[in-house]
């Protein structure tokens, strides 16, 4: 029995003070089992999707003249209602801010990047930017840096296809987004958790399984087999784009690519002018570590302030390899290439919107090994985050994944912590849900487990109020002695706004045994395969655009591939 409260009264208070709408399969407040349960002790009843209880059904409750009504918990796509600073957590105070700030600048100014496109070196000069100590590197005067970043723009419409899946970046709540990971090569089938190499079935069943997650904003494409090697980037982008209506993330692997990709949005999007003015897929662009920065990622930003698309300028370093093995260091690195790639932007593509996107990565010494969650790279993420965010850019950086090959208990431990640490560096986008392996394996369940840990850390960030109202002031001054607060006006007013988990299980042990012991694992893998088998078969792009998309594939592997003849396969 519960202490200080007589069984029959809390059935009878509960029951009458429940109205229990029923939230993804469960009632948002407690039942208690009858007199007679098993242990004669409170325990949670829930209802299942099979039982959900009928609101107009019930009678409402003596004094209310209609129930409240549950709370939409807020995802990629609705805004939290509670406006309030979001907390947060860096390890870099004021003065190290002002120090790592400079440090970036004076690494542009005095040392400078590597430029291997004519044009773009041509036009850092023409922009005051000077020849650096060896050919081809040029020194960007930290006034050409800040009148850049003055420019960017502070904000960015991400378009899905439809308006409902529309994003503003920041969001105006201040909370994050959430992307699927991209560039894997490996696919963990949520049948049978077979492994696989990527294929472009597999890029469709990831866009499926995304399609469902309500924290998931966009969806990232990943490398596909089974294709040209040279032009798996169109394949895997095609599909992804075919079978979607969310946000996509282009990431070109070839210069002589960009412009097919840049075309296949077009084509989707409905246009480039609808393409231009609703941007429904944005573009990233890499720094070749250290301080380089390759042909073929300036053509990206070229045609992407051609298009209209927002870029991700993208810094991979990693510790101990192409930066120095320090997590400072690491941040510092990344800081100053994507200055570089905005301060380029401003130049050759103004006034195009860029995301800071830091990624990053430390070497295990002892083995080689790159890895994305190890406690180095989370500090690092948290530093990058955080100094971008001093110099007033948008933010994107891993916000899930793990260095374990598979969906276990370590995976689990490693990107909620990531997730928690990049969320309170104040990150705008979360990216790499459903990797494992450092960012090389996709899991469409592993997907579903990140979704309920983004729901779960966006509620966590929301900064609850504090005020008379919100602490039940009156109802503390008033309760008896030996009372509760199960049925007080604040508690009915307030049980729907309660977190309520989709995937993740509270089920008490007789319930647990009695299921079989499934868990979270087994309901995400039920959730990805309802996904993968709902999805619509001929993709959502109507035949004009389907058939467009193929014909310019076609092309693409016609003409890129004569382009490397003799130096790739398909692979």
């Amino acid at each position: 029995m519960c202490p200080n409260v007589p069984f029959w009264m809390l059935c009878s208070r509960l029951t009458r003070a429940s109205y229990l709408p029923a939230h993804s399969g469960f009632a948002n407040l407690t039942l208690l089992k009858s007199a007679g349960s098993e242990r004669n002790r409170c325990v949670p009843y829930q209802i299942c999707s099979s039982e959900r209880y009928d609101m107009t059904q019930r009678p409402k409750r003596r004094g209310r003249k209609s129930p409240p009504q549950s709370v939409k918990p807020a995802d990629a796509f609705s805004i939290d209602p509670v406006f309030a600073t979001r907390p947060g957590f860096g390890f870099l105070d004021a003065d190290r801010l002002e120090f790592m700030q400079s440090r970036a600048f004076a690494l542009l100014q005095d040392y400078g990047v590597m430029v291997v496109h004519p044009a773009a070196k041509a036009a850092f000069l023409k922009a005051g930017a000077k020849e650096g100590a060896e050919a081809g590197r040029i020194r960007l005067p930290r006034e050409l840096v800040e009148e850049a970043l003055a420019a960017t723009p502070k904000t960015a419409l991400f378009a899905g296809r439809k308006p409902e899946f529309d994003m503003q970046v920041p969001r105006p709540d201040a909370g994050f987004i959430l992307r699927t990971g991209t560039g894997g090569h490996g696919y963990v089938d949520p049948r049978d958790a077979s492994y696989r190499n990527m294929d472009v079935q597999a890029a469709r069943e990831i866009a499926a399984v995304a399609n469902d997650l309500d924290q998931i904003g966009f969806i990232a494409h990943p490398f596909v087999h089974g294709v040209p090697e040279v032009t798996a980037d169109i394949h895997a982008y095609a599909a992804i784009t075919a079978n979607t209506h969310k946000h996509v993330w282009m990431q070109p692997y070839q210069k002589e690519n960009i412009e097919y990709l840049m075309k296949i949005a077009a084509i989707a999007a409905g246009g480039e002018d609808v393409l231009r003015a609703r941007p429904s897929t944005s573009v990233i662009t890499c720094s070749f570590t250290p301080l380089e920065f390759k042909y073929m990622d300036t053509e990206v930003i070229i045609q992407a302030g051609q298009y209209g698309v927002p870029i991700h300028a993208c810094s991979l370093p990693s510790a101990g390899g192409t930066a120095p093995l320090s997590v400072p260091s690491l941040a510092l690195m990344a800081a100053a290439e994507i200055l570089g790639m905005m301060t380029m932007t401003h130049i050759l593509a103004p006034g195009t919107p860029v995301i800071a996107t830091p990624l990053m990565f430390a070497l295990d010494m002892r083995t080689g090994s790159a890895l994305q969650s190890s406690v180095e790279a989370m500090q690092a993420a948290n530093m990058a985050i955080q100094l971008m965010k001093s110099f007033g850019m948008m933010t994107h950086t891993y916000g899930s994944g793990s260095d374990t090959p598979d969906a276990d208990h370590q995976s689990m431990a490693e990107r909620a912590m990531l997730m928690q640490n990049v969320a309170l560096a104040g990150a705008d986008i979360l990216g790499g849900v459903g990797q494992l392996e450092c960012a090389t394996v996709f899991s469409p369940v592993q997907a579903v487990l990140d979704n309920e840990i983004g729901a779960m850390v966006r509620r966590f960030l929301r900064t609850p109020a504090i005020d008379d109202a919100s602490l039940n002031w009156d109802g503390m001054m008033q309760v008896a002695v030996g009372g509760h607060f199960l049925d007080s006006d604040h508690t009915v007013a307030q049980c729907r706004d309660q977190f309520i988990p989709t995937v993740f299980q509270r089920d008490g042990r007789d319930d647990y045994e009695k299921n079989d012991r499934r868990g979270a694992f087994e309901a995400a893998r039920d959730a990805a395969l309802a996904s993968i088998a709902g999805a619509p078969g001929g993709g959502m792009l109507d035949e004009d655009q389907t058939r467009e998309i193929a014909e310019l594939a076609a092309k693409a592997d016609e003409h890129i591939v004569r382009v490397y003849s003799g130096r790739v396969e398909t692979i």
